[in-house]
């Protein structure tokens, strides 16, 4: 059986530094993943070849079978936009938007009628217990509701894969427990995978397993026990 995401020999320079060495990944439907490793490792740069941000110097990153480098980029930007979900560490909402309408957008920039998004919206912000807020612009709810609002919107397509990049990193313990149970309960109940970046084991500690990150390299994989 394919794994749903799978990465191989990826190579990635960013002029004289070697951000990744041979580094591979899988993940399969539903599975929670937790990247680790320090500041600086390459964890963050697997994450955004993973998710086709950036283009691997080397390697391969498949999808569902397919290998990210034979799209073009409006296919990579549509698989994105429709079956990737992202979370980040400062939640990256637009500010001018309200948190209604950050939620809606990836459902608008697919073409859905603002009528039909923002109700898909306000179903998806109540699962996470933030339909409250949705008049309200992002600079005006606390920083654990903000984060509520951003996985709102990374859910909001019904996507395969979810990549959290330390979604925990700008709150407190108990803000950053709440956001994990969230995100990891309502990505289990859609049947999402979770490709999680962290330094922090109590983080990790949500996930199946584990993807250690180190000076580039994919050094070993763990089941969480």
């Amino acid at each position: 059986m394919t794994s749903l995401l799978t990465a191989a020999a990826l190579h990635k320079s960013f002029g004289p530094t070697e951000a990744l060495i041979d580094a591979s990944f899988e993940i399969d439907g539903g599975e929670v993943v937790a990247v680790m490793g320090p500041s600086g490792s390459g964890k963050s740069t697997l994450l955004h070849c993973l998710a086709g941000i950036v283009r691997p110097d080397g390697g391969s990153v498949l999808y569902q079978g397919k290998d990210l480098a034979d799209l073009s980029d409006a296919e990579r930007t549509a698989l994105r936009r429709d079956e990737f979900g992202f979370v980040f560490q400062f939640g990256q909402l637009v500010p001018e938007l309200s948190c209604l309408e950050n939620v809606a957008l990836p459902l608008r920039l697919a073409g859905m009628r603002r009528r039909k998004a923002e109700a898909i919206a306000t179903e998806t912000m109540a699962r996470l217990e933030v339909d409250a807020l949705g008049p309200k612009r992002p600079g005006e709810v606390s920083g654990g509701q903000g984060q509520r609002v951003a996985i709102a919107r990374a859910l909001v397509t019904g996507p395969k894969v979810i990549f959290a990049d330390e979604p925990t990193g700008a709150l407190d313990s108990l803000n950053g427990e709440r956001i994990m149970r969230l995100l990891v309960g309502a990505a289990k109940d859609s049947g999402a995978a979770v490709v999680l970046v962290t330094h922090e084991a109590r983080v990790a500690a949500y996930s199946d397993r584990e993807v250690v990150v180190r000076d580039g390299k994919t050094r070993q994989q763990v089941a969480v026990a």
